[in-house]
């Protein structure tokens, strides 16, 4: 297995990845991202983001998307939006060899904090942070203001 920044090329399967993310996180019709939405966005002239893919005989298995945010208290920090991994090969280190990438990557770049959301159900995954040294924060809440809220607040 390798794990390598991705390219273009890798979109398509990386939408399969976050489309595999959503029926496991029991939301299957809330994609609406499209490939072309990656390319334009991770690989135009001011990229949104950087992903990284984890790939087995030329498969990609695995990815991790991060973005760049501003803490008024830290200064630049990173965002794990997501971290995939397939089905069929979880629990064999890939999702591990991913995390420790997105780490690797925010230490070379003298960041001081990365942030990501994960599912309160998601125990396995909370044990591995935990374990690696991350703190999951008990007192705050994630929130969201989606299309419709948005679109009935400014018409309100």
């Amino acid at each position: 297995m390798t794990v390598r920044e991705a390219i273009k090329d890798d979109m398509p399967q990386v939408l399969e990845l976050i489309k595999e993310l959503a029926i496991f996180e029991k939301e299957p019709e809330a994609v609406e991202v499209t490939v072309q939405d990656l390319e334009r966005e991770g690989f135009g002239e001011n990229p949104l983001f950087i992903c990284f893919v984890a790939e087995m005989d030329e498969e990609i298995v695995g990815t991790a998307l991060v973005y760049y945010r501003f803490s008024t208290w830290k200064g630049r920090t990173l965002h794990l939006e997501d971290l995939i991994v397939k089905e069929a090969k979880r629990g064999s280190g890939i999702g591990e060899a991913l995390y420790k990438q997105v780490m690797k990557f925010a230490h070379d770049q003298g960041l001081k904090r990365v942030a990501w959301d994960v599912l309160d159900w998601n125990t396995g995954a909370i044990r591995f942070y935990e374990r690696s040294g991350a703190n999951v924060l008990k007192t705050w809440r994630v929130v969201h203001m989606d299309e419709k809220g948005l679109n009935n607040y400014m018409n309100s």
